[in-house]
């Protein structure tokens, strides 16, 4: 989980969190416990972002980028055979969590339903992510959704809308 670097480490927090990329990729077997493996090690993520490069991360986005992930590793364990990829970096104000799975059906978010029990993944990661996009690859899919990491008037935490697929 050791973010991209080439700095010293005397480097101001936040100087080298403009000039690095802060990423953590990570290969989930896909049994039951990677859901709560992928969820743990969202949380370490962030927490590193704001411990060690000074970048301010709000519970809120820390709960609503487990929540992402959770749903995001869950949809992949259950409709791809085989591993999941789980990539997440922090770009400017957000962090991105994308996930690759072995299946190249890209997800359709159902009309809501409130009698419908399940089924509501798409529908939560859209509702809060300030950004979706789902792409097909050469092998499988990518599923990417951006979160603000902080509250702010400007941060726009929620999705308050129709995200493009």
């Amino acid at each position: 989980m050791e973010p991209d670097s080439s700095e010293d480490d005397d480097t101001a927090p936040q100087a080298r969190a403009r000039t690095l990329p802060l990423r953590s990729t990570v290969a989930l077997d896909g049994d039951g416990s990677c859901i709560a493996e992928a969820r743990r090690l969202a949380a370490m993520f962030l927490t590193r972002a704001r411990v060690e490069y000074g970048l301010p991360v709000s519970a809120r986005a820390m709960d609503l980028t487990q929540l992402v992930v959770s749903e995001l590793v869950t949809n992949a364990r259950k409709y791809a055979p085989g591993p999941v990829l789980m990539d997440l970096r922090i770009v400017g104000a957000l962090v991105e969590v994308e996930v690759w799975d072995s299946d190249p059906v890209l997800p359709v978010a159902r009309a809501a339903d409130a009698r419908r029990v399940g089924q509501h993944g798409l529908e939560i990661v859209r509702a809060v992510a300030r950004g979706f996009e789902a792409r097909r690859e050469p092998v499988g899919k990518r599923i990417t959704a951006r979160i603000a990491l902080t509250d702010g008037p400007d941060a726009g935490v929620t999705g308050g809308g129709p995200h493009p697929m």
